[in-house]
């Protein structure tokens, strides 16, 4: 892939949903899809006026961004543990679209509680509820309602983001047992579609820049490069790039069922981040 390819509209036509796009990883892929010509629905708890917790970030705010590129998004209130409100959302895109040709499966409930680096024994038996319940199930659920539909087309695809190193352990028990369980989904999911060419594929950010790690630690978009640890960050946009060229990779289908880290697909694909930088995948 060329790089400038990113910037051209490769996705006219498609219709692609994001899960959990208020902000970070979700909000970064969405306006890429968009940007790429995708007509993008962006789901999440946050909407303007009421955003979950007091953050930053709304579904109607990605959406104004998808338009402040070119893109066209549709904003969808979606409380993903709620199973009636997401085959809502899939029956919404069945009624307006008539189709479904990329999930990205974005949707994750852990940031409600933190991600805590206690031993095991003594963290709360609440990481379950926000990491599986509001991380894993809702993500099942998704697939669960849109299948049927991405089913329907000759070819579509699932992004599951997730972390991985490389099987290393991520040092908390709920989180490293909650993103290798959406990896293993991921395979799971390829083996039981493969014969409807829906690629299901994973993709691994880095240390992303998102909205709240940049309220963790007191910067912005224009200072973060004045704090040590925030050095080796990547925006949000930049798994966004790599789902844009796995999307646009007609063999894709030889990755079916795999984890790609998003350094390792700008290696591959030629990409960078919004400001000209190649981030090596990120280790443990």
């Amino acid at each position: 892939m060329k790089k400038g390819l990113k910037l051209m509209k490769t996705l006219d036509g498609k219709i692609a949903l994001v899960t959990g796009g208020s902000r970070g990883a979700g909000r970064g892929i969405a306006v890429e899809l968009g940007k790429a010509g995708a007509t993008v629905y962006v789901t999440g708890r946050s909407i303007r006026g009421a955003s979950t917790n007091n953050w930053p970030g709304t579904v109607n705010d990605t959406v104004l961004e998808i338009e402040a590129v070119g893109g066209k998004g549709i904003a969808v209130q979606c409380d993903h543990t709620n199973d009636a409100e997401t085959e809502a959302v899939i029956s919404q895109i069945r009624k307006e679209q008539g189709k479904l040709d990329i999930l990205i499966n974005n949707v994750w409930g852990a940031h409600d509680l933190g991600v805590d680096g206690k031993p095991f024994w003594e963290l709360s038996l609440k990481n379950w509820d926000t990491m599986f319940t509001a991380g894993v199930r809702a993500q099942v659920a998704v697939n669960h309602f849109a299948v049927p539909l991405l089913r329907e087309n000759k070819q579509a695809f699932i992004v599951h983001t997730t972390f991985w190193d490389h099987g290393k352990y991520t040092g908390q028990f709920y989180y490293d047992l909650a993103k290798n369980a959406l990896v293993r989904m991921v395979y799971g999911l390829s083996m039981e579609l493969k014969e409807d060419n829906i690629a299901v594929l994973a993709v691994s950010p880095g240390f992303m820049r998102t909205e709240l790690v940049l309220k963790y630690h007191g910067s912005d978009e224009e200072h973060w490069a004045e704090a040590d640890d925030l050095k080796q960050t990547e925006t949000p946009y930049y798994v966004g790039r790599g789902i844009i060229a796995l999307v646009n990779d007609p063999n894709v289908m030889g990755k079916n069922g795999q984890v790609f880290r998003a350094g390792e697909l700008a290696k591959e694909y030629g990409f960078t981040d919004i400001d000209g930088r190649y981030i090596p995948p990120f280790t443990i």
